[in-house]
C-alpha cells in the first residue's frame, strides 16, 4: 500500500514539473483588420476614460467650490475676553 501511495506521489510531482516547465504556443499572428479593430477600441476607450475623468474634475471642484464658500461664510465667534480689574 505504501509503495502504491509513494508511486502515485512520484508521478504527480514528475507531471507536475513537466507541465510548469512546458510552453505554450505562440498565439497566431493578428492580421490588419485586427490591429486596427483593437486601436478602435483602445481609443474608444481612451475617450470614454478622459470624458468621465472631466466630469469628475467638474463634480470636485463644484463640490469644493460650495464647501468652501459655506466655510468662509461661517466665522467662528471670538472669545469673550475676560474683564479687567481696576
Amino acid at each position: 500500500m505504501k509503495r502504491i501511495a509513494m508511486a502515485i506521489l512520484g508521478g504527480l510531482l514528475i507531471g507536475g514539473l513537466a507541465a510548469t516547465h512546458a510552453k505554450l504556443p505562440a498565439p497566431p499572428a493578428k492580421t490588419d483588420a485586427e490591429k486596427k479593430a483593437d486601436a478602435d477600441k483602445a481609443g474608444a476607450a481612451k475617450a470614454k476614460d478622459a470624458e468621465l475623468l472631466d466630469k469628475a474634475r467638474d463634480r470636485v471642484v463644484a463640490n469644493y467650490k460650495k464647501n468652501k464658500g459655506i466655510a468662509m461664510d461661517a466665522k467662528p465667534m471670538p472669545a469673550k475676553m475676560p474683564a479687567k480689574k481696576k
